[in-house]
């Protein structure tokens, strides 16, 4: 599989201010201070239960390779960097530990899904590009899934890379889609680079270049008799396009000895044309013949069709699933959360804010889900201090951080930790999965949700919950804030 990132720097794709920042900190003589920082989002799109962690291979990719060339280092001297500061970027080298949420995973709003430690410069310039790269194909991802589960296990394509926000977009946007829920892609490159399935008929214009549709029709079917999906909507679907579609079927198809894939809906009421085209194509012999469904849909479409009886088997998804169009931001953030004394203790560090979900949570952490060991299905998700265990062998007490008379004793579950080393002093120590198995590891994962988690209205909250010691931290660090206001 080759990756399209091999021939790319993009170590200045990062917001200035990191670099001013890095400055002052080199001219302070902080370059070699530690610090921890989380990634986390705060809100999971289109009021979902929950999302999909992707983007994870390209984020492992881009940390690989940073290294800041001739022409980065004169941009710096003419914005007045200080020189010695330009001299350390000369001979940078990446030497953070990094933690990550596999690709694939259910993740929720709160609980950190990227962490950072190391050198307080090298940990701030990468900030950019870890957010952009999980954001978006974490926000693909996850409308993907949703798309996923509207169709029930009926096909779902991504075709959306026309309607992207550039070619990267179309890129890891496919291959977030395909991560998320989706079975293949109209974007060639992703069968190339990543082994996703590429698929394609025809558009309007081979039936407009003929002029006739028959002759069009008879046309694609000998060129291609064994893989014969045909476009039935340029003209008129129940006089023209599917009346012709069939007789091609029978002229070009089956004297070849096979039978027709599909037609195409791209226009009209679809429900109702899929429910005319399947008896039409039923009554001509042809009840193998599969009705793909395109234009313009999203889940609530495709849920509300299937709810109607539309005859539908499979979907093609394009600028709603590519842009996710109804919450098109994924709203993670990259926040510092330790400072390193001395002695190498972490020292917590905390953003406070009226806006009482802009209110960091402080420390070096890690995360747990707790599983159901009957049901297998997940309980909780709790965010322990990094040097905290959570022994499945006893009891464990659940509260919600914010209502912290609410409490839960669970039993007879298995704690699982969520965050795997990806980087360690600089060097990658995780080997990133085949697509296909992030893909499967998804659905698994998702399946230990339970359905009302999975609603897309009003789904159940799942909670992610702060062990006692960590919420402990969090508190003192707020009353001590609240002490000096007084």
């Amino acid at each position: 599989m080759s990756n399209t990132l091999e021939s790319r720097n993009l170590t200045m794709l990062m917001d200035f201010y990191e670099l001013s920042m890095a400055n002052g900190y080199f001219t302070n003589g902080l370059q070699n201070k530690i610090a921890h920082f989380d990634m986390f989002f705060r809100k999971v799109p289109d009021n979902g239960g929950f999302a999909i962690m992707a983007g994870l291979r390209q984020l492992v990719d881009y940390l690989k390779n940073l290294k800041f060339t001739q022409k980065d280092l004169e941009l710096f001297r003419r914005k007045g960097f200080n020189e010695d500061f330009i001299e350390y970027l000369r001979d940078f080298k990446f030497s953070c530990d990094v933690w990550a949420i596999p690709e694939g995973t259910p993740i929720f709003p709160g609980e950190p899904i990227i962490t950072v430690k190391g050198p307080i410069i090298e940990a701030q310039l990468i900030e950019t590009m870890i957010l952009l790269t999980i954001n978006h194909q974490s926000l693909i991802a996850t409308k993907a899934n949703r798309l996923k589960r509207a169709s029930g296990d009926r096909m779902v394509m991504e075709f959306g890379s026309r309607r992207a926000q550039g070619f990267d977009a179309a890129i890891y946007g496919a291959r977030a889609a395909y991560i998320g829920g989706c079975d293949a892609t109209a974007c060639t490159i992703d069968e190339r680079d990543f082994g996703i399935p590429a698929v394609g008929t025809m558009a309007h214009s081979w039936i407009q270049l003929f002029g006739d549709e028959l002759e069009a029709f008879c046309a694609y079917a000998r060129q291609y008799p064994h893989d014969c999906t045909l476009l039935v909507d340029t003209y008129n679907v129940i006089k023209s396009g599917i009346p012709n579609a069939i007789e091609a079927f029978k002229r070009e198809v089956l004297p070849r000895g096979f039978r027709p894939k599909g037609i195409r809906l791209d226009s009209g009421d679809i429900t109702y044309l899929s429910k005319k085209a399947r008896k039409m194509l039923d009554d001509a012999g042809f009840p193998d013949c599969k009705i793909v469904a395109s234009n313009s849909l999203d889940e609530n479409i495709i849920r509300d069709m299937l709810v109607q009886g539309a005859q539908i088997d499979s979907f093609g998804v394009g600028e709603r699933l590519i842009t996710a169009s109804s919450n098109p931001v994924f709203g993670g953030v990259y926040k510092i959360v330790a400072v390193e004394d001395e002695n190498g203790v972490p020292v917590p560090r905390i953003k406070i804010s009226e806006n009482v979900q802009k209110i960091t949570t402080p420390c070096a952490k890690k995360v747990y889900r707790l599983f159901d060991k009957e049901s297998g299905k997940a309980i909780s998700d709790v965010i322990t201090l990094i040097d905290e265990e959570i022994d499945d062998s006893k009891p464990y007490e659940l509260f919600d951080p914010n209502f912290t008379w609410k409490r839960k004793v669970v039993e007879n579950y298995v704690a699982k930790p969520l965050l795997i080393q990806i980087f360690d002093k600089g060097k990658p120590c995780y080997d990133c999965p085949d697509i296909k198995d992030i893909k499967k590891y998804c659905n698994e994962q998702v399946d230990t949700l339970w359905d009302e988690v999975k609603r897309f209205e009003n789904p159940h909250t799942y909670y992610v919950d702060l062990s006692q010691k960590l919420w402990e931290e969090k508190k003192k660090l707020l009353d001590d804030f609240a002490e000096t206001m007084k």
